[in-house]
């Protein structure tokens, strides 16, 4: 079984507003930075969106995954068990639901434990996660958040 390492990070420059989401990913003495960003959107869809991001770009399927993010919106849902209780209600009243369900899809491929990581607290994976959300964020003029946008 591959272990994998995962750092993530999500950003907007208001919100909402423009925003990136920046990902490290660690296989043993192998790394990859992955980052986007979006015209308008919000923080939360964004550090959302990184985990998502971070999980699809897996090359197998039974990986254990260790994710380090200081989203207690994302690390909450899953570690507190919300999100089953929100899928079961269909995610009625629960915001980005198109998001939940993709990050479903991807995270029942994989063997996955969340960590928190207090943010801005100078942790060199994620301050470099930090740097690749905003700076994606900072060039997001063409990205767009269709599901964000539409609704």
């Amino acid at each position: 079984m591959h272990h994998i390492t995962i750092y993530t990070d999500g950003s907007s420059r208001g919100n909402p507003g423009p925003g990136g989401y920046g990902v490290i990913l660690i296989s043993g003495k192998h790394s990859k930075e992955l980052s986007a960003g979006f015209r308008k959107t919000t923080n939360n869809r964004m550090e959302l969106m990184a985990v998502i991001i971070a999980l699809e770009s897996l090359k197998y399927d039974h990986s254990e995954v260790e994710i380090y993010s200081d989203s207690k919106y994302v690390v909450e849902a899953v570690e507190k068990k919300w999100l089953i209780g929100w899928e079961k209600k269909q995610f009625a009243k629960v915001k980005n639901p198109d998001l939940w369900n993709r990050f479903l899809h991807a995270y029942r491929k994989h063997k996955v434990k969340f960590h928190w990581v207090k943010g801005h607290n100078q942790h060199p994976l994620n301050e470099r996660c930090d740097e690749l959300a905003t700076t994606a964020a900072d060039f997001a003029a063409t990205g767009i958040d269709e599901w964000y946008e539409a609704n």
